[in-house]
């Protein structure tokens, strides 16, 4: 409207400029010529001044025609906005989205002012359609979170983690546990060679807390449990496995530090064979992958000594522990490390980085610790360890460890024996002899896709025969004494989702009594897990 009163007053502001030179050019050719003077050229001057207004005129009316011949149209226009928007006011509400698009898809294209209009009203829609949508997705996001909160005593979040898992195998051949065994044994006489089960007990359950930060450092907590801690002296016992506590720690998290307080698994030993025949327990626990869940305190820093390449070093202090049965079932007596009054120590050091997205890992860790046998017999117990981690090609990778000791069966060594005895263990001039032992295991992971993986592993525990024949014997030592034991892995894991898990395994135990032959244990594990 305003471009359109700017128009008008210009074609009445031109309109008096041609009437004024009109007037004048009427008044210039009336004008008398006085004969005595005549002057020609000026007045062919004037002429052509006047004829060059009267072209300036006609070329401004006509401007003043083509604008006003625009100004109808765009008059036009807008009282087909002004109908569309009354017609738009006018309907009932719940037929306006219908109206405001049939008027958008009636009107002609080609104005300026109703692509104006379609710019204003797009946007308009966008933002409108981006609230809903973002409304729907913290709707959601609020019953997710109602459905998966762990509700905590304190302020601090929780989280609650584990697995259900359900193992059915085939055994052939005896050994120390039907469901996860570990040490091969001879079957009884008259007993069938063959055996078929399943079980539930190696179901594990965590809690995790989130507490406040402390001088920088973000403290936490976890705790997990499975199942595998006996069997009640019922009817099918087997069946109510009781819960076992595996670990339970705090840490305090900086940067580039951590402290970690609490009942873990072993620093030094931080690789295991990947199975899911075998939790309870980790693949080859006794057959040359040392492990333990012991109470310890430990601090590790990381040095960054480069975008990718990273040093660690872990020392701590644990219980000292040799692996001696509990004798009584509700009190704790010392073990033979803890009497010594010291703990057993610990360190680790090890160099990563990341190659194609896989781990490049080299650790090598020590461990010490002092035992104290009655009649004063004490045995220093010591290991080295040695870990790594290679990525052969993109999908291939070689993972493995080593150790070499004396008396360290409390970490899983020598078949879990410390110590030998010469003579009977109840008189006190008996000598001890801790028992050497040396092994390890390793392990190929194939990746086929990120979901399906295959796994072929081996692994072998060595007790030094050399230490037991002429000193020890079955009797001096109240069972029989394992001097080697051998084990082979291979299994498929496929995870169609990241909380389901489907595996197959076939494993095969052969172990070495010093003076007996050897026993032989294959068994088939079919395993399925969901995780939370």
């Amino acid at each position: 409207m305003k471009s359109f009163r700017a128009r008008a007053m210009r074609g009445a502001a031109l309109a008096a400029a041609a009437f004024v030179l009109c007037s004048a050019f009427g008044r210039a050719q009336q004008a008398p010529v006085d004969s005595a003077h005549p002057s020609r050229g000026d007045t062919a001057s004037a002429v052509r001044d006047l004829q060059d207004q009267v072209h300036q005129l006609q070329s401004l009316v006509d401007q003043m025609r083509a604008e006003n011949a625009e100004s109808r149209a765009e008059m036009h226009q807008l009282r087909q906005d002004l109908q569309a928007t009354r017609a738009l006011l006018e309907r009932p509400p719940a037929q306006a989205g219908g109206s405001e698009t049939a008027a958008a898809s009636s009107a002609p294209p080609a104005n300026g002012s109703q692509a104006a209009s379609g710019t204003v009203s797009s946007p308009l829609e966008e933002r409108v359609q981006k609230l809903e949508e973002s409304t729907s997705l913290i709707g959601s996001k609020v019953d997710e979170q109602y459905q998966t909160k762990v509700e905590s005593a304190s302020k601090y979040r929780a989280r609650l983690h584990g697995i259900v898992l359900m193992n059915a195998f085939r055994n052939l051949g005896g050994s120390d546990n039907l469901d996860f065994p570990t040490v091969a044994q001879q079957v009884g006489a008259g007993s069938p060679q063959a055996s078929l089960g399943a079980t539930l007990r190696q179901s594990e359950i965590g809690f995790e807390v989130f507490g406040p930060n402390i001088a920088g450092a973000k403290t936490s907590g976890d705790v997990q449990f499975d199942f595998a801690g006996g069997f009640p002296p019922t009817g099918n016992g087997e069946n109510f496995g009781i819960a076992r506590l595996q670990t339970a720690s705090l840490r305090f998290d900086w940067e580039h530090t951590s402290v970690v307080a609490g009942q873990d698994s072993l620093f030094i030993s931080p690789l295991s064979p990947t199975s899911y025949a075998s939790l309870a327990t980790p693949a080859f626990a006794f057959a040359g992958n040392l492990w333990a869940w012991t109470p310890q305190l430990r601090v590790e820093h990381r040095f960054s000594l480069s975008d990718q390449q990273t040093l660690t070093l872990q020392a701590g202090v644990l219980d000292n522990l040799d692996w001696e049965p509990t004798y009584i079932s509700f009190n704790r007596s010392a073990q033979a490390g803890e009497m010594s009054g010291q703990p057993a120590y610990a360190f680790r050091t090890a160099w990563s980085r990341s190659v194609q997205e896989h781990p490049l890992s080299l650790g090598v860790a020590g461990y010490y610790g002092r035992q104290a046998w009655p009649w004063g017999r004490n045995v220093d117990a010591w290991s080295g360890m040695a870990d790594w981690q290679v990525p052969i090609i993109a999908r291939l990778s070689l993972s493995g460890e080593f150790y070499r000791g004396r008396g360290i069966g409390g970490l899983g060594g020598a078949i879990g024996t410390s110590i030998l005895y010469g003579g009977d263990p109840m008189f006190r001039g008996t000598p001890i002899r801790g028992l050497d032992t040396a092994g390890g295991w390793s392990q190929l992971k194939f990746y086929v896709t990120p979901k399906l993986e295959f796994n072929g592993a081996i692994a072998e525990d060595d007790a030094f025969a050399s230490d037991v024949r002429g000193f020890a014997t079955d009797a001096n030592n109240g069972g029989m004494i394992l001097g080697r034991n051998r084990g082979a892995l291979g299994n498929v894991v496929f995870r169609p989702r990241s909380d389901l898990v489907l595996a197959a395994e076939f494993k095969r135990l052969r172990t070495f009594p010093v003076y007996s032959s050897s026993n032989v244990t294959n068994q088939v594990n079919l395993a399925v897990g969901i995780l939370f």
